[in-house]
């Protein structure tokens, strides 16, 4: 029987969205009733989200499925502060330029999860810099500082941690959560937004936001948080190795996304599925039972479900299709990322080092040598063993392309141009 009333609950909880909830029965009765208006904030540190980001993204979709109205709201005021949640540091702060490249690039993924437009239960983006840019500074304490108590402050997680560790933490980070509670009152004033939502880390400035709507409009208001991912060995969400996993295809392609998915450890393939694709719960079930190499199955349908979600059929299946020629039938697939690379940078040989750090496989000439040095560097199929190695004309084919690999899932295609 399921544990909720409403469909939107029933979805998150059977498919292992939910954390915590400041009112699991007052929000199931709310949806019941009919669709809500909830929100996610996104900060504007980077141009691009990450997979880490994907979570939350994920709950807007069913949101919007079940037939609820979801708000995107991009943080071009908050970002200007620098959320401290989970942070040993201060954030870098960020230009009004940046800021707003950052927002531009980050906005072109939510088309592909969600509708916008004008009805009932299309999505909605703004930017909480509309209202926080103007805020009269003596005002904002006067009308809304005053709700606000230090001793409760001190006891949230992302100040205490801090404190603890004895790091700093300034009094520009120390408004944050009062900024981010503002937020929530804003959305229900002009939106009636009834609910936010989040990773578990945001949940002490989603309380704030429910006690100052209850305290300056007398709002019911509700909080729901979704887990902090790490993967069964550990690993946080949207970190490998190699660098974070970009959603924007211009910084990683839909081949290198469908490759992570598909790196995806056995323990997590079925949760996985759960929270990141669209599969039917009995689907993934059978899924979940595959066992030995069976398992490899499962995750290229993880990860051609994810990278359909997100770059589209065409390139998932793409994806799909270079991988099966590159590691099953050992052909030179021209899908494959490529890195282009003039005569003039060949000229008497272009450094095995220059060449692994050009092509995004290291991120120092160090580390390129630490791949060599472990026997993880390969031309065109080759082992590469002296770090001292250059690469000439000779090892481009006649199309001009030579393969460059790390390990044996991650491959670049120089090209030489010129």
């Amino acid at each position: 029987m399921p544990k909720f009333q409403s469909d939107f609950l029933n979805i998150l909880s059977s498919r292992g969205f939910i954390h915590q909830c400041s009112d699991e029965s007052g929000l199931d009765k709310k949806l019941k009733e009919g669709p809500i208006t909830a929100y996610i904030g996104f900060d504007c540190t980077a141009t691009s989200l990450h997979v880490g980001s994907l979570l939350p993204i994920m709950i807007l979709y069913w949101l919007q499925q079940s037939g609820s109205k979801p708000i995107v709201l991009m943080g071009g005021g908050t970002t200007r502060i620098g959320d401290p949640s989970g942070k040993d540091a201060a954030r870098q702060l960020l230009t009004e330029e940046t800021i707003e490249k950052n927002k531009a690039g980050i906005r072109k993924v939510f088309d592909q999860f969600l509708t916008f437009g004008d009805g009932k239960s299309d999505a909605i983006m703004t930017d909480n810099a509309e209202w926080l840019m103007d805020i009269n500074y003596v005002d904002f304490l006067r009308n809304v500082g005053r709700h606000f108590s230090i001793n409760r402050m001190l006891t949230f997680d992302s100040v205490k941690m801090r404190l603890e560790r004895e790091q700093p933490l300034s009094f520009l980070e120390f408004n944050y959560m009062i900024l981010q509670a503002y937020d929530f009152t804003e959305l229900y004033k002009h939106q009636n937004c009834v609910l936010q939502m989040g990773g578990s880390d945001q949940w002490g400035n989603i309380v704030n936001g429910i006690d100052l709507g209850r305290r300056l409009h007398n709002a019911e208001l509700y909080g729901l948080t979704a887990p902090l991912l790490t993967t069964s060995s550990g690993a946080k969400m949207g970190k490998t190795a190699d660098g974070a996993v970009w959603l924007n295809k211009d910084m990683l392609s839909p081949y290198d996304y469908w490759q992570y998915w598909r790196n995806t450890e056995d323990a997590d393939v079925g949760r996985f599925l759960k929270l990141f694709t669209t599969l039917p719960l009995d689907e993934i079930a059978r899924l979940e039972k595959l066992e030995g190499a069976e398992i490899n199955e499962a995750k290229k349908t993880l990860a051609f479900e994810a990278t359909k979600m997100l770059h589209g059929e065409a390139a998932a299946n793409e994806a799909a299709e270079t991988a099966k020629s590159t590691f099953e039938q050992g052909e030179l697939n021209e899908n494959l990322p490529q890195v282009a690379v003039t005569s003039g940078e060949i000229g008497d040989g272009l450094s095995i080092l220059e060449a692994l750090t050009k092509a995004g496989l290291a991120s120092s000439n160090g580390e390129a040598r630490r791949h060599i040095k472990g026997n993880a560097i390969k031309l065109n199929d080759d082992r590469v063993s002296d770090d001292k190695f250059k690469i000439s004309q000779a090892d481009f084919n006649q199309d001009g392309i030579a393969k460059l690999s790390f390990g044996k899932k991650r491959h670049i295609l120089l090209t030489l141009n010129g």
